[in-house]
This record gives C-alpha cells, sequence and structure tokens, in this order.
C-alpha cells in the first residue's frame, strides 16, 4: 500500500528554513517596530503612511537583529565583541574612568554601520570587574577622536588567568543611547550577548600589554566569533 505524503512536511520544514536563515530581534527592538506598525495600521486607508510604518518596522526590526553566533573553544582568545569593520589597530590609553595604569594598551576598534547587527558580545569569559559610563558628545563614530570624546561605556573583565580585557561602546553620529546588561561581579562567558547601541556606534577592545593582534584594519569583524587576538600564556 503506497504511504501516504505527509502533507505537514513541506511546511514544517519551510519555518525550520526561516528560523534558521531569519535572525530572532533583540527586546530592546520591540518598542520600535510595535510603534511602527502602529502607524501602519492607523494608517491602513492611506497608503503612503501604511507603507511607511511598514518600512520603519522592517527597518527596526532588521537593526535589532540577534543572530546566533557560536564562539571559539579555544581557550585564551579574544574574540570580537560586535559585527562590523575593523577601523584601528593601535595602541592607546584606555579609559581613564576605569583606573587602569596610564600605559598604552593595544587597541582593536570596530565601526558599526546602521547596517550591521547592534548588540555587543563578551568578547572572553571572565568576571566583570568594573562597568562605567561616560557622557560625552556624538560625533562620527569612524573618527579616531571619537574613542576620547564621544560618550561611552567601559566594561572591564578579569580573567581566571588574571588577564585583563576592555570591551567600551562608544555612541556615533546618530547614535543616542547605550545599553548595558551586566554589573560588576557577573560571572560573563565569551560570545553572550550583553547590551546594544541604537544607531550608528564603535567597539573599542584593549587587550592586556604583550597581546599581538590578529586582525588588520580592513576586515570585516564577525561578533562572537572572529577572533581578534590570542592572550599571552
Amino acid at each position: 500500500m503506497a504511504r501516504r505524503p505527509d502533507l505537514r512536511s513541506g511546511p514544517a520544514r519551510l519555518v525550520a528554513l526561516a528560523r534558521t536563515t531569519i535572525p530572532p530581534m533583540h527586546p530592546a527592538g520591540l518598542p520600535f517596530v510595535g510603534a511602527a506598525l502602529a502607524v501602519a495600521a492607523a494608517g491602513r486607508r492611506h497608503r503612503w503612511l501604511r507603507n511607511a510604518g511598514l518600512l520603519a518596522a522592517g527597518a527596526n526590526a532588521a537593526f535589532f537583529r540577534h543572530p546566533p553566533r557560536v564562539p571559539p573553544t579555544r581557550p585564551g582568545v579574544v574574540v570580537a565583541p560586535a559585527d562590523g569593520l575593523i577601523c584601528l589597530v593601535e595602541d592607546a590609553v584606555p579609559p581613564a574612568e576605569l583606573n587602569l595604569p596610564d600605559r598604552p594598551m593595544p587597541r582593536i576598534s570596530i565601526f558599526l554601520s546602521i547596517f550591521d547587527a547592534h548588540v555587543q558580545r563578551i568578547p572572553i569569559s571572565g568576571e566583570v570587574v568594573s562597568v562605567v559610563h561616560r557622557p560625552g558628545l556624538y560625533r562620527s563614530a569612524e573618527l579616531a577622536a571619537a574613542s576620547a570624546d564621544n560618550e561611552r561605556n567601559s566594561v572591564l573583565i578579569r580573567t581566571p588567568d588574571g588577564h585583563e580585557v576592555v570591551a567600551v561602546q562608544i555612541a556615533g553620529l546618530v547614535a543616542r543611547r547605550i545599553v548595558c546588561d551586566i554589573r560588576p561581579g557577573e560571572k560573563v562567558a565569551i560570545g553572550n550577548t550583553y547590551g546594544l547601541i541604537r544607531y550608528g556606534s564603535r567597539l573599542d577592545t584593549y587587550l592586556p600589554e604583550g597581546t599581538e593582534p590578529l586582525v588588520l584594519p580592513g576586515q570585516r569583524a564577525v561578533g562572537g566569533e572572529t577572533i581578534l587576538a590570542e592572550l599571552p600564556r
């Protein structure tokens, strides 16, 4: 007797494919998408308003996307805290508000355009030592001066081996909101999401002295996966 085809297998496969292809959205994006859909619903009799609302909802859903990532398992590596373009690899003094020694450390800067996923990820496993927010300007995040002049939120993480890595969220030209969901004393795992910046920004990662960066300016970074450096042993 011939076996009847499973009519549910096709739709089920499509749903599964969509789940693995279309990334979920960070909860911070829900109010923006909801407001845009409300505009579209209110303007259902006005095509231009309805279309504008739907376009805004789609744009915000894309901006606040939260794609799953698989961090490397090799011990001692530091991963990119965000998606984006590596714009600077240099030595620089870390943010003064962290009260670290006033000596240059290797720094890797990643610029996030409005087309990049804007969630930030833990660069290395360890304990959060300090989280400090500092008000500032809103200049273009591509400029070298943005690290010193712009609004920023600095996170210092200490590994079980005693290495200290700093991740700094920096607001950009149109960014007006830095979100950080971790606090001092928390244990954090490499690749986990810890915050986001709305609408164009930059991430600076400061590495321990003697660390050799493994990336160059012009490369694209994938947050939570791209290895920026391997800590000295």
